[in-house]
């Protein structure tokens, strides 16, 4: 039993370390599939169009404005989840505890209020919510509410939801609203291109002779299958993202929470959907937040959470 144990962590650990050696072979991948999408919309067919005057250059033109305007989203969204850092535990930080109780706060707070982000906040052990300590052994570290270890980045990760291979990153806590508007721009993109292509993909299996290079046919051919494909498995990551976002819960909650009736972060879909994009609606659409935001809603740290009072700590 002991040997099957020890065989199992080898390999789990050689599954993680294969995921971290994907890296840029995954942006790569990302950005050659953009590129077979860019050749066969701009390059083959409606570029082309544009030469063509009347309503088909019109209506290549729209197509081409509305493919770059939402391909710029979707790779400003991208790199935004890339780059951007899912939130880590800060090294000094420490809950506020009570050693003999083995207790911690239970972070409850106004609607965006509570104390400032670089302060614990007091004790109140008559507070009947609190919930123990909760501690990372692979950290050697207190985990703050909400975090999880990730075997792949090797640390803890503020509200973490998980790891994807595509962005060679963990989605947590600080780019989290990046990964919704990945998926939301990658949908809407797929679904153009999608569309755009069906005609020239219907020529394929018609009898009319089909004009371009055979480089060019099969460009058209390979964009319209996997930009279909894309749509259609994105979809339905969207929308339950979506779900997770209106409960204020994560997939990682999600799924460990199954069996709890009550969530205590759950603050009604208007407040959930703030505590991810925050409160101005000329930011939600972008991959960035508005400084003000970030300087009243200490759930865009991914340290601090509100939470509803009157209900017991669910542990994480």
């Amino acid at each position: 039993m002991q040997r099957s144990g020890i065989v199992m962590a080898w390999n789990v650990f050689k599954f993680c370390t294969a995921l971290r050696g994907l890296g840029s072979v995954m942006i790569l991948l990302v950005l050659g599939i953009v590129g077979v999408t860019y050749y066969a919309i701009v390059i083959t067919n409606y570029g082309p169009a544009l030469q063509s005057g009347g309503l088909e250059a019109a209506g290549a033109f729209f197509i081409l404005i509305l493919f770059h305007a939402l391909l710029g989203m979707l790779l400003w969204s991208y790199f935004a989840v890339v780059l951007t850092d899912p939130g880590g535990v800060p090294p000094n930080w420490r809950a506020n505890t009570d050693e003999e109780r083995g207790e911690t706060l239970p972070l409850t707070s106004s609607e965006f209020g509570g104390p400032g982000l670089g302060l614990q906040p007091q004790m109140n052990l008559k507070d009947p919510s609190y919930s123990r300590i909760r501690y990372c052994r692979k950290c050697n570290q207190m985990k703050p509410p909400r975090c999880h270890h990730c075997s792949v980045c090797g640390r803890c990760i503020l509200k973490m939801d998980h790891h994807c291979v595509w962005v060679v990153n963990c989605v947590g806590a600080r780019n989290y609203k990046f990964f919704l508007l990945f998926l939301f721009y990658t949908f809407f993109e797929t679904t153009l291109v999608t569309l755009a292509l069906l005609p020239h993909f219907i020529a394929f299996f018609s009898e009319e002779e089909i004009s371009g290079t055979p480089g060019s046919l099969a460009t058209t051919f390979l964009g319209f299958v996997l930009n279909l494909a894309f749509a259609l498995s994105v979809l339905g990551f969207l929308i339950m993202h979506i779900s997770l976002v209106a409960g204020n819960t994560t997939t990682i909650e999600a799924y460990e929470k199954k069996t709890t009736p009550k969530w205590r972060y759950d603050l009604g879909r208007k407040r959930n959907f703030e505590q991810v994009f925050g409160t101005q609606k000329l930011y939600w659409l972008i991959p960035a937040y508005f400084e003000e935001d970030l300087r009243r809603m200490p759930a865009l740290h991914g340290l601090e959470y509100p939470s509803k009072p009157d209900l017991d700590a669910q542990e994480f």
